[in-house]
This record gives structure tokens, sequence and C-alpha cells, in this order.
């Protein structure tokens, strides 16, 4: 753990930088390609309806510990199909818990019920009065539970779209977070198409709880990127290369928060498939453990690195980016914007209060005479002060017989 919390201070500091900003195009690729799979998987194989939405008549058939196996599973499966009754000829049969299994076929009559019932109890050796019962839903309450939840879905989106513009006065992080929650809802989604597990009233209670973990990470993020670029105008950095900071600030925050909650989720998922068999813990749990992985993933991945795409395209931020990158270079190399002398470089007339030397063979005529010192007060280079101005022009000195220098800098005399 020493060394893990070591990279995190790293990552937070920027000593250690991962590039999700840079390499935003890989991300989208993956994320596109896991939502085609999940969209295709919805589109073809489409998604189990438990009996909820869809209606029909449910058959629990109590058993002892030790006969609650595949192998009954398949003979009550077998046993349904061979009735010959239209609306049983695709059941849907688990087990449930340790003590029964449960099957599930379409609406029927109640004549085709009993033939459904005697074909259970025959197959696996029970008593048809005592032993198996049976439970008719109608589709209306399912698809009441549908309507709801569908309004839920709009109302959640629609403050999310407020919340977030009015937080961080930005509509480009409203766009960014209906991204990933799309992103995490197809996905999920897909799952139960191609997992072929039943979607029940559990399930929408589960999709609609991932919408709130995948925001809350998405917040998390942005509020680091609003932080680091609260005073972009005097850092040396991009907006997108801020963003990508407060994603690695963020980082180990949200594997370590994606990890306390989908190990709980896991175990649930578990315990639901494998020692219950069916119900509402495997399908609540399934929905949570998807959701919250694809909502860790999008956060990261997908949110911050399109807001930033989507910031690069203001002409502010794109001006404010070419000053960021020009002070970096500044930094890095303070001569790197000499140029270099070339010999076809074009001869130009020289800067004011430049002497020229009138001896050099490429000097103009009018500088041909008496060679006199830099008038004016110039700059010097590299010193801070300023060269002052001759009070008289350089003349011979009847005491040394030679030429008397005017006052110069130290790096100038002698020259």
């Amino acid at each position: 753990m020493g060394k893990f919390s070591r990279m995190g201070h790293a990552l937070y500091e920027g000593h250690v930088s991962i590039d999700f900003v840079g390499r935003r195009r890989i991300w989208y690729a993956i994320s596109g390609l896991i939502v085609l799979v999940a969209a295709s998987g919805l589109f073809f194989k489409g998604l189990n309806l438990g009996i909820e939405f869809e209606g029909g008549v449910e058959y629990t058939v109590s058993l002892p510990k030790s006969e609650v196996t595949q192998a009954n599973v398949d003979k009550i499966s077998k046993a349904i199909a061979a009735t010959g009754i239209p609306e049983a000829k695709s059941p849907i049969v688990n087990t449930s818990g340790d003590k029964a299994i449960r099957a599930q076929t379409e609406s029927m009559p109640n004549d085709d019920t009993d033939t459904v019932i005697a074909a259970i109890a025959k197959s696996v050796g029970v008593d048809a009065q005592s032993k198996i019962s049976t439970q008719e839903v109608g589709a209306s309450w399912g698809s009441q539970v549908r309507d709801r939840a569908i309004t839920g879905l709009i109302v959640f989106l629609i403050l999310v779209v407020l919340f977030i513009w009015a937080y961080f006065r930005e509509w480009k992080m409203s766009v960014g977070a209906m991204v990933a929650l799309a992103h995490d809802l197809i996905i999920t989604v897909g799952v139960y198409a191609l997992s072929g597990f039943e979607v029940t009233p559990a399930t929408v209670t589960g999709v609609l709880t991932i919408l709130g973990f995948s925001l809350y990470d998405t917040v998390v993020v942005f509020d680091k990127v609003r932080e680091n670029t609260k005073n972009m105008q005097q850092s040396r950095k991009t907006y997108a290369e801020l963003a990508n900071l407060a994603i690695n600030q963020t980082l180990v925050r949200s594997i370590n928060t994606s990890i306390v909650a989908l190990l709980p989720v896991a175990a649930l998922l578990y315990v639901g498939i494998f020692q219950l068999g069916s119900g509402a813990l495997k399908d609540l749990s399934l929905a949570l453990f998807v959701g919250m992985a694809a909502g860790a993933y999008s956060s990261i991945f997908i949110a911050t690195p399109l807001v930033a795409q989507l910031k690069s395209r203001e002409k502010a931020i794109s001006e404010q980016d070419a000053r960021a990158r020009a002070r970096a270079r500044r930094d890095a190399d303070r001569y790197a914007n000499v140029p270099a002398f070339t010999e076809d470089m074009p001869v130009g007339e020289p800067p004011a209060g430049f002497a020229v030397d009138p001896d050099a063979p490429d000097a103009p005529a009018e500088a041909r005479g008496p060679f006199r010192a830099p008038t004016g007060g110039s700059q010097a280079t590299g010193s801070g002060r300023v060269v002052p101005t001759p009070k008289s022009p350089v003349r011979e000195s009847g005491s040394a017989k030679r030429n008397q220098p005017t006052r110069q800098p130290r790096s100038k005399r002698g020259k």
C-alpha cells in the first residue's frame, strides 16, 4: 500500500501523468466497440422481460434441497414444452433458492394450466395439490412500473442537466455528463440482453440507482477540473493538460471508491446466482455491478476528455492554450526563439541607435566616416541597466594618445 500511496501522490502532484485526454480517440474507440456489442445484443436478442412486465402464469414446485438441481430443472422444462400448449412452448424454468423450482409460461386458460401442473408433477414425482402452487400475473402492473421508470428517468436527466449547468456554469459539462450516463445505460441494458437475465422491477431499481453513482463520480472529476482551470491565465499548461491533471489527481480516489462499492455488490451477485438461484437480489445486484463498473470507466475515459475536446474549440481557450505553450517553450529554453543565421537571410536596416562599423566591407556609404558610439538610451542586454547618453563624441586624448571609451556595460567592455 505504501507504493500505491506514493504513486497516488506522484499522480496528484503531476510528477507522473497518464495521458487520458490526449489519447481520447483510443478510449472513444473502445467505448464505441463495447456500446456496439451491447446494442447489437439488445437489437438481435432482446430483453428477457419478466412475468411482471409481460404477464403469465408462475408455477412454484416445492422440493427437498437435494432435489433442487439442474437435472430437475431440465425435466420440468421439457415436460412443460411437451404438453403441446402454444403458450407453454418456451417456458422459463430456474431454481428459486434451495427449496423450490420456479417455472413461468404465458397466460393460458385454466384447463391448460391444470395440464401443465400435471406434467410438472409427473416429471419430478411430486403431489400436484400440495407441492405445486400457481400464481397468475397480469401485464398491467408491469406496464405501470415501466411507465413510471421512464418518467423518473426523464425527470432525473432534466434535473442533472440543470444542476450541472447551474453549479459549473458550463453547458459543455452537462453534455459530457449526459453522454457518460447514456454510455452506462446502454452497456447495462445490453449486458442484460446478452446474458439472458430476466428483467424484473428490481432490475429497474438497480438501473435507476447506477445513474446516481455514475453522476457522483463524474461531478467529482469536473469539480477538480474547475479548480485547476480557475487561474488558467497564469498557467503554463493548456486546458487539456489541466483537465488531464484533474483526472490523474482523482484517479486513486475513483479506483478506491469503485473497488469498495463493487466488492459487496459482487458478493450479492454471487449469492443471488449460485445460492438463491433467482429473485430480486440477483436482478438488482447485476444491474448495480455492471452500472458501477461502467460509471467508473465513463467518468474517467469519456466525460472529462469529451469536455476538454469541446472546450478546446472555444476561441478564448485556444488563444490561452497558445499563450500557455509559448510560456512553456520559453521556460524550457530561453533562447529557443532566437533565429539561427543562414546565408540567405535578407539584409535589413540596423535598429535605431545601433552603430555600423564603417570599415566593414558591406557597410552602406552613408555609414562611412567617423565611427561614433551609439546615441540614445538603449537597453544593456542582460544587465538590467540603461546605457547613459554620451555627452560628446569620442575624440583623441592628448594625454593617453588613444581613444577613450564611453561608459558601457561590463559585458561590452573591451569589445
